[in-house]
């Protein structure tokens, strides 16, 4: 694949921003390897690629939310410091983050000039006519029909982001990094957005801007970078770079050498385990339908904010959905609570094990026994606390848990041992149907290996498997079939013989309105 790879080599007089060679390490996981990244003045710089790029940290590194490691970054051709996010304001650079970051209970003008509010006489009282009048400049500016009063609570989605836009611009921002804007936006809003973004482009502001969405960024961006692994792959110019071009870049990685290559047996006359019609759960999961078969892994891809985990959550009854139905071994049943979807033999393993799967102050045993503590109750009021200990050093053996003893407090095991504790809690409750969301996320390469195992060995003994990940490697390697989710709903559905990276960035950027055109295409 030929790119053209000298877009950001030579820095011009129009240049803003400018990184060389920005490397970031965590414990354990090199984050950022050598990156490089610039924008011009006036421009739409896309930003692009898998989950676990290095995107996010690259942009935190800018906004002076995580320090480098080594590196250089110029600000117009003179190299700066950016320790803190106080430090990227301070140069101009604002961020808005996906997570919006408002006080609802604040009013628009006081969301956007908190810390900073002007004063009356003696400095004693805020000057709400003054704050309300600077807010309403802002907001002029921007061609903005919006009472600086307004409390942010009554704010819709899109307007709220508008005022994260304003607040990054009150800073006299000269570039502003946007992650995913438009997640939660319609088409309309999506449009205002649009006309925003072009305003500021119109007065030399560099905006770099973080998304999935092919088509959007055909609209809005005039180069996009694409990042895979932590390392820069290319900056390519928007209009004359093919969709399928891009996606080769963020996806070029070779799959493990052992796996992803078998064939995986079929499954497909097993008995069905588990069926899910119609969900809806508003914007998030948008009428949801698949069946999971008996010793199946069903893989569920796609990019950030697919509702992969908002499936996963109603289901299992973590989460109020709209409608739906959800059937267990042919039977109609009602999940209202996690109690009653672990009742009809459903197991969860969230991605976040520390917060919702694991109780980190306690120690292996307890945690192992956690979901099942009834049936070590003697007398129905005492634990048997030899019994319990007795099944922890099982799974420890059979799942290969290493730990001093499993009066560890389980703070101090690896990630992939405190996954396998969270395993074994829904081992030992015996439940029929696993979902495994992001199941090998902070672990490292040989625990990752040990997860596989575990996996198909439960498949093979006869569980069914839903299995959550943004590694399409993982998601090829392990899935009897795949399901691609963009937008809350399903785009597709794939074999594991026909499945391909390609095929699955394909169905996960695929959003409603291309289908609708795709639809009328084939009507014509």
């Amino acid at each position: 694949m030929r790119v053209n790879m000298q877009q950001s080599e030579i820095p011009t007089p129009d240049c803003l921003i400018s990184l060389e060679n920005v490397t970031k390490r965590f414990p354990g996981v090199l984050a950022l390897d050598n990156c490089r990244f610039d924008l011009m003045r006036g421009e739409v710089h896309a930003l692009m690629g898998e989950n676990g790029a290095g995107k996010s940290t690259l942009m935190k590194v800018l906004a002076g939310v995580y320090p480098k490691d080594s590196g250089e970054i110029r600000m117009e051709g003179l190299p700066v410091e950016i320790p803190t996010p106080r430090a990227a304001q301070a140069l101009g650079i604002g961020i808005i983050h996906q997570e919006l970051n408002l006080m609802n209970h604040l009013s628009a003008a006081q969301n956007i000039f908190i810390g900073r509010e002007p004063r009356g006489r003696y400095g004693l009282f805020l000057d709400e006519e003054a704050l309300n009048r600077q807010t309403k400049a802002i907001f002029e500016r921007m061609r903005l029909d919006l009472d600086p009063s307004t409390l942010v609570s009554e704010l819709t989605v899109a307007k709220q982001q508008m005022v994260e836009i304003a607040k990054a611009l009150s800073f006299d921002s000269r570039v502003l990094i946007m992650d995913e804007p438009t997640a939660a936006l319609n088409n309309a809003e999506i449009e205002d957005l649009f006309r925003i973004i072009r305003q500021l482009q119109s007065h030399g502001v560099g905006i770099i801007y973080i998304s999935h969405k092919m088509d959007e960024l055909r609209q809005i961006s005039n180069r996009v970078t694409v990042m895979r692994d932590g390392k820069y792959i290319a900056t390519v110019p928007t209009a004359t770079t093919s969709m399928e071009t891009i996606i080769g870049m963020m996806v070029g990685r070779q799959l493990d050498s052992d796996g992803g290559s078998q064939a995986m047996p079929d499954t497909s006359a097993n008995d069905v385990v588990l069926e899910v019609k119609g969900l809806q759960r508003g914007s998030l999961v948008k009428d949801v339908s698949f069946n999971l078969r008996k010793g199946e892994i069903l893989g569920f891809a796609g990019l950030m904010g697919a509702g992969r985990t908002e499936v996963a959550r109603a289901v299992f009854g973590a989460d109020r959905v709209d409608a739906g139905e959800i059937r267990v071994h042919g039977a109609k049943v009602a999940i209202k609570s996690p109690r009653d979807a672990v009742a009809h033999g459903i197991g969860y393993l969230s991605e976040d094990r520390k917060h919702f799967g694991l109780a980190t102050g306690l120690d292996v045993k307890t945690n192992v026994a956690m979901s099942s503590m009834n049936r070590f109750l003697t007398q129905g009021l005492f634990l048997d606390q030899a019994a319990i200990r007795a099944t922890a050093q099982d799974f420890v053996r059979q799942l290969s848990i290493k730990t001093p003893s499993v009066e560890q407090p389980v703070r101090l095991l690896s990630g992939g041992n405190q996954q396998k504790i969270v395993i074994a809690k829904w081992l030992l409750r015996d439940c029929d149907i696993l979902f495994f969301d992001e199941p090998t996320r902070g672990i490292d390469v040989g625990a990752k290996s040990e997860i596989y195992k575990l996996l198909n060995t439960l498949a093979e003994q006869g569980k069914a498997i839903v299995m959550i990940s943004s590694e399409l490697p993982e998601v090829l390697r392990m899935s009897h079939r795949i399901l691609v989710m963009c937008e809350g709903r399903i785009t597709g559905e794939l074999s594991a013989a026909e499945a391909s990276q390609e095929k699955i960035m394909q169905l996960a950027t695929q959003r409603e309105e291309k289908r609708d055109d795709q639809r009328a295409a084939q009507a014509a």
